[in-house]
């Protein structure tokens, strides 16, 4: 029987409450997260450890110059086929022009099964050459 590989979801929030509730959630759905709570502190991560993550759910409006917008595409730069989840309480009408394509928004409140719904079948949808 073959192992699957552990799957490393970086969540960026600087909602320390919502960091914690969504990465207990994911926890409970089998995954293994990292958090973080700016878009640098995100940017530079990825930019290091890439091919360590397999997902990014990441909060629209962050603390700092960079935002969940900008964390997207720059995680899509450095790997196209990137999972991505976006949460916010507001922005969502900047999601058609901001949000990189084939990527779910979630409105604050949500179900924390919602995020693990999202992530899962986001990763479902990656060509297994790719996975």
């Amino acid at each position: 029987m073959l192992e699957q590989p552990i799957l490393v979801i970086l969540v960026v929030e600087d909602d320390a409450l919502i960091q914690d509730l969504v990465q207990e959630a994911l926890a409970d759905g089998g995954f293994k997260t990292e958090a973080i709570s700016s878009g640098e502190k995100a940017i530079a991560l990825l930019e290091e450890r890439v091919q360590e993550y397999r997902a990014l759910i990441t909060d629209i409006h962050l603390p700092g110059t960079l935002n969940g917008w900008d964390v997207a595409r720059r995680a899509r730069e450095l790997n196209p086929q990137m999972p991505v989840v976006y949460m916010t309480g507001e922005g969502a009408d900047e999601w058609p022009s901001h949000g990189v394509p084939n990527s779910v928004l979630l409105l604050k409140p949500f179900a924390l099964a919602q995020i693990v719904t999202a992530i899962s079948q986001l990763l479902n949808q990656i060509p297994l050459s790719q996975g």
